[in-house]
């Protein structure tokens, strides 16, 4: 079977901004990651709850449990 021509689309794409919505928090909250998870050693005496704060894993890459959410690996 032929692919449809997505020529038109792609135009479209190139003269816009295109943002594409994910559910990446969900699956992060999926795992039960606990405040310690967020904090790691790097945050480990910060002054405020750190839970929560998603982009704080991309740093500390705190969470080692047996499952690893994707966006660490």
């Amino acid at each position: 079977m032929p692919q449809p021509d997505r020529t038109a689309e792609l135009q479209a794409l190139l003269a816009r901004i295109l943002i594409l919505d994910g559910a990446m928090g969900t699956m992060i909250q999926r795992h039960g990651l606990e405040e310690a998870d967020y904090r790691g050693e790097r945050f480990k005496a910060w002054p405020s709850d750190l839970k929560g704060n998603n982009d704080l894993l991309c740093l500390t890459n705190a969470y080692s449990g047996p499952i690893r959410p994707p966006i660490l690996n």
